[in-house]
């Protein structure tokens, strides 16, 4: 450990000739898209035996994520101090009344004038770390302005270190401690910082922001090119109402009507297009239940008024030039498909926060497959046009070892202790605002009542909604919330779409989520801008649900049904724009167990993913498609054990691909070996045979070249030997993997020259055998943009042992015998387990432990001994040793490049090991690239 630090610090200040630590060198911390200085405080916080922060200024909307942080380092006993100030009358109250509400957290005023620190001091088991620069504890500091912040690690007995310890103490020794006495003084005497005047005043002309100008683009691109319907699918609160008036103004039409399900959204609409497009404002008119102006301009109809045949009667088919169909998701109901049916307008515009429906209709093909434009919840945070939100996840209420599941019944769920326990976790993370304004989401409609009535008893005015209840009384009881005379609607899903009060500044969630949609529209409720608030806490009470996988995907619009990548959302939650994602430990582990138990890559999930792209794009979706539309990642077919292909697949799905037995071997070849993309040598090659018959090798060399891609001789013979399938001459059950691939070659080689062999090329006749061959190659040259081509292995992708005997050039496919690691010639792969899932599987007796991220003892075989042929070979410092690791079983096939390792002098020992004290070697093998701390947390950390 120390000479891992001191190694560090030379290396970052001194030499970059001594090693380097991503943990301990020190760091300069920035906010980019990559990292926010937030992550590293975080990732500071959860290590961390104690910390003191010395930071002037403190917003409140940084808090909630703090919180999280610090309700688990509660639970192990860890406190911190924070010494922060009044200068400048910049921390509000509120603030102060927050941080009180830390058990674990003791805040200091300090007394000093013009106090304006930004410094974070963390004390670790063997050495302390400090952040030190211009960013304050304020969300736009942390997360998204251009700061400039220090990291570096010393020993506790540093200068520098004692040089801090002396300001804290100096700090300490001139601070007041913060208490309800201090803060009700405080809150008297406060005034608001004044916001610096501007020179220019603001012009109240609605312009479109950056993404309606693109979605404008799109949308007249459709009419300029003839189109009769186009859909803009636009997530809750981006604008889509001004949007379609853009698009309305400039289309220009001699008559135009908006159509809707409500009279309520009919009426705002109206002034939202009054503003944007102007003129005589008796242009404008209502079709209702309650008016009828079919001679306006401008009509903005309800759907069930407009479908009445004697409104019809009234009215042409081609009586409006442009028809823009609001929560066009409804467009297949029965009302719609007759205003659809009847009228004949150049242009149909269709709008939806939701395109994905429930049931089987398909809102897609309704609009002739023309998606205009798709706005989504991540896109809409990122520019600023929803209000940030801070979601935080934590465990339901536990009594007597019982958690709330699905099979609760209701006496648990409206138990006094679980109100109690909701009300605390409530008032811990807050909300934006004077008074919570809050909408909870229940399973059921009778725990929503009782739910309500139990908070209003505990002082805390509520009212349950449920689809019983009239509209008249909902527009009444959400009036009352608005008013402040409520705090909180609890519901079922009564308010997942359809409803607008922005207001909300508390999202409270105290059911299973059943769908990604649901939490979505559910989430999305609170994200509406409104006055005053600054970003909406959204509380969701985690239990023992089955269904909890879904939520890191919901979050991160994550529909890729890549386990890896929703295991990383789940332990290194991200941010969207300032908005942040938060799980408590506990919490955390809940969703990791739902996710073991679920197979994202069912059939089932696969055609369920399939129909929905196929209903967008309105043909049969190719992996390249899955792709471009950010859909189920296309590896999950590539490495599904069910399919040996796409076409397969395919099949599965009715299509009806009929291949040769040769094309559905061949193509197996190229879908399972190459198209993961993880070399592109060879897809480079077939692409060039596709659009030539033979390719001379200088030509390929070119290409290579191009491409960026390392040469030399051992690869291309490398290549040779896989595309000759000579690499898989070796058993895979009865059959070699050659002969289940075809068993002949599927490129010739001559001296100078490649090309297909003879069936080979037959089979090209066949539309659909190309049509999946080059669909297959093309994806395996997307997939392998996340490499490094310079390279054999690329530091942190992932490996199997059979990708490694590939890159490595090997001669044969010996991944199957290769169980720890295998001492070749020149390199020698090992691949390491870290977490061993049972004491009783033979590699758990091997305690492979990495001491600080770089350095790692390893053991050889057993029996294994210091003279031993392969450790001697093992041992010669001209061997090349690369690092492979998984954190457990668990995580499939596929370890992380971790990279070369060297072998740390005087390590070396001859060992007994497991229960019968086999001999074995250990050795310490030190990483020549220190792990990355995001690398740290997925494979080490618990």
């Amino acid at each position: 450990m120390n000479k891992s630090i001191r190694d560090a610090i030379l290396n970052g200040f001194y030499d970059q000739a001594y090693q380097g630590h991503e943990l301990y060198g020190p760091q300069l911390l920035v906010n980019n898209e990559q990292e926010k200085i937030w992550f590293t405080l975080r990732r500071e916080l959860v290590t961390a035996k104690s910390f003191t922060w010395a930071v002037a200024f403190v917003t409140k909307d940084m808090l909630v994520p703090l919180k999280v942080v610090l309700a688990d380092l509660a639970k192990k006993g860890v406190r911190g101090t924070l010494i922060t100030s009044n200068y400048l009358n910049f921390n509000e109250p509120v603030v102060f009344e927050e941080l009180l509400k830390i058990p674990n957290l003791d805040v200091k005023i300090s007394q000093k004038a013009g106090f304006h620190a930004k410094g974070y001091l963390f004390e670790h088991d063997n050495y302390e770390s400090l952040v030190i620069g211009s960013a304050n504890f304020t969300r736009a500091a942390l997360l998204s302005n251009y700061e400039w912040s220090l990291k570096v690690t010393t020993k506790s007995n540093a200068g520098l270190l004692k040089g801090v310890s002396e300001q804290i103490k100096l700090l300490e020794e001139n601070s007041l401690p913060l208490t309800q006495a201090w803060l009700k003084t405080y809150r008297e005497s406060w005034i608001k910082p004044t916001a610096p005047v501007t020179s220019y005043q603001v012009k109240n002309v609605i312009k479109p922001n950056q993404m309606q100008e693109a979605a404008l683009k799109e949308i007249n691109a459709l009419v300029a090119a003839k189109q009769k319907r186009g859909l803009v699918v636009s997530a809750t609160g981006t604008g889509k109402t001004y949007l379609g008036a853009f698009a309305v103004k400039d289309f220009k039409p001699k008559k135009f009507i908006y159509v809707v399900h409500r009279e309520q959204i009919a009426k705002k609409a109206l002034e939202s297009f009054y503003q944007v497009i102007g003129g005589d404002k008796k242009d404008y008119g209502i079709l209702s239940g309650h008016d009828h102006n079919l001679d306006k301009k401008y009509l903005f109809a309800t759907v069930q008024t407009l479908s009445q045949d004697k409104i019809l009667a009234e009215l042409k088919a081609d009586s409006f030039d442009y028809i823009l169909i609001d929560e066009a998701h409804r467009s297949a109901a029965p009302s719609y498909q007759k205003v659809l049916n009847y009228f004949k307008p150049q242009f149909w515009l269709g709008m939806t926060a939701t395109p994905e429906r429930m049931d089987d209709q398909n809102v897609y093909q309704i609009f002739d497959y023309n998606l205009a434009y798709e706005v989504r919840l991540q896109d809409a945070l990122e520019e600023k046009m929803l209000a940030p939100f801070h979601y935080v996840g934590v465990q339901d209420y536990e009594q007597d070892g019982q958690i709330i599941d699905e099979t609760s019944n209701l006496s648990h769920l409206t138990d006094q202790a679980r109100v109690n326990y909701v009300l605390k976790e409530l008032d811990y993370y807050g909300y934006c605002g004077d008074q919570a304004k809050g909408l909870v989401f229940c399973s059921r409609q009778e725990e929503a009542k009782q739910l309500a009535e139990l908070f209003s008893k505990k002082g805390h005015p509520a009212h349950a909604l449920t689809n019983q209840d009239s509209e008249t009384k909902r527009q009444a009881v959400v009036k009352q919330l608005e008013e402040g005379k409520l705090e909180y609607i609890f519901t079922v899903d009564l308010f997942n779409e359809g409803i607008d009060i922005p207001a909300l500044n508390q999202i409270v969630m105290l059911r299973n989520t059943q769908s990604s949609i649901v939490f979505i529209q559910q989430l999305g409720r609170g994200l509406r801008k409104f006055p005053g608030k600054d970003y909406v806490t959204v509380i969701d009470f985690i239990g023992n649900y089955k269904n909890n996988y879904l939520i890191p995907l919901a979050l991160n619009n994550d529909t890729s049904r890549d386990k890896d990548k929703a295991r990383a959302e789940i332990k290194l939650p991200e941010v969207m724009g300032v908005s942040t994602i938060n799980f408590s430990q506990i919490a955390s582990q809940k969703i990791l167990d739902s996710l073991e138990k679920i197979k994202l890559d069912s059939m089932k999930e696969l055609r369920s993913s399939y129909k929905e792209l196929k209903d967008k794009i309105g043909r049969i979706p190719y992996l390249t498609d899955f792709a471009k539309y950010g859909s189920t990642s296309p590896t999950v077919f590539i490495k599904n054990h069910a399919l040996t292909s796409y076409a397969d697949f395919l099949n599965k799905m009715g299509e009806k691909i009929e291949l040769t037995e040769y094309a559905r071997q061949s193509l197996s070849f190229v879908t399972k070996e190459l198209a993961l993309g993880k070399r592109p040598h060879e897809l480079i090659l077939l692409q060039l045979l596709l659009k030539n018959n033979q390719v001379s090798r200088e030509t390929y060399i070119k290409e290579l070249t191009q491409f960026g891609a390392y040469i030399d001789s051992e690869v291309l013979d490398s290549i040779e030997k896989i595309l000759s399938l000579a690499f898989f001459d070796v058993k895979s059950g009865k059959t070699t993997k050659k002969q289940q691939y075809g068993g002949e070659p599927i490129v010739k080689f001559n001296h100078d020259s490649y090309e297909f062999n003879d069936q080979f090329k037959q089979n090209l006749n066949d539309g659909d055998f190309c049509k999946l061959l080059t669909d297959a190659i093309n994806i395996g040259l997307k997939l392998n943009q996340t490499y490094d081509n310079q390279a054999q292995f690329t530091l942190y992708q992932q490996y199997d042992r059979k990708d490694v005997c590939r890159l490595l050039n090997w001669p044969l496919d010996v991944s199957a015998p290769m169980y720890g690691y295998r001492v070749d010639e020149k390199v020698t792969p090992i691949f390491i387990t870290y977490k061993k899932d049972s004491t009783e599987k033979r590699n758990a007796i091997y305690q492979n432990t990495f001491e600080d991220g770089r350095s790692l003892r390893w053991y050889t075989r057993t029996p294994r001994h210091l003279d031993s042929d392969e450790v001697t070979r093992l041992l010669d410092p001209k061997m090349k040793l690369e690092i492979f690791v998984k954190r457990s079983d668990a995580a499939g096939k596929d370890f992380f490049y971790l990279g070369p390792a060297t072998i740390q002098n005087n390590s070396v020992k001859e060992e007994k090991i497991g229960p019968k004290q086999k001999a074995t070697v250990g050795m310490n093998l030190v990483l020549t690239n220190p792990l990355a701390s995001q690398m740290y947390s997925l494979l080490l950390d618990e």
